[in-house]
């Protein structure tokens, strides 16, 4: 079923109905019930608060040591979701890659799929803050990200850089 067809679907309910529907999935769908709360309650600030917590621990869990990097490109995703401010999807986007740039410079090398992850995000974000008119804004974190990560291998350090340099050319 499409959006359109959702949308024949619901508009012979009444008020009540809809209330009812949505109280339900309220009730049901967790994605539902943290949209619908920020929806009534858009504090971004605390929001922004709780995945932050969520990427550091899928680097650093509080039990084990089993690096969970899709659960922070979820959080990430779910994060983006409640359409925040662009500031803080973008800050959140470099913990993503400062946390993941701490977990190696702590643990030493990773894989190639997970260094490509940490790339993906840090020029994700860097489009966004050029978009956004952030970049200013940014530039200390994301030069220091890049300072971070010499003498990490793979290529990570030279790609960072490049991508650095294209938002933030050398004069």
């Amino acid at each position: 079923m499409g959006l359109t067809d959702l949308k024949k679907a619901l508009k012979p309910l009444d008020k009540d109905q809809l209330v009812a529907l949505i109280a339900d999935l309220y009730k049901k769908n967790k994605a539902a019930q943290e949209y619908l709360d920020f929806y009534v309650q858009p504090n971004e600030r605390e929001r922004f608060e709780k995945y932050r917590a969520k990427v550091v621990e899928a680097f650093f869990p509080k039990r084990g040591y089993q690096l969970r990097l899709r659960e922070g490109k979820k959080a990430l995703s779910d994060f983006q979701k409640l359409e925040p401010a662009a500031e803080l999807v973008a800050d959140l986007l470099l913990v993503y890659v400062e946390t993941g740039v701490r977990f190696t410079n702590a643990y030493g090398d990773i894989d190639e799929g997970f260094y490509s992850s940490l790339e993906t995000v840090y020029a994700k974000a860097l489009a966004l803050m050029q978009r956004e008119q952030l970049l200013p804004q940014f530039a200390a974190r994301t030069a220091q990200i890049v300072r971070d990560t010499s003498g990490i291998g793979w290529g990570f350090h030279d790609y960072l850089t490049e991508v650095m340099e294209e938002f933030y050319p050398v004069n």
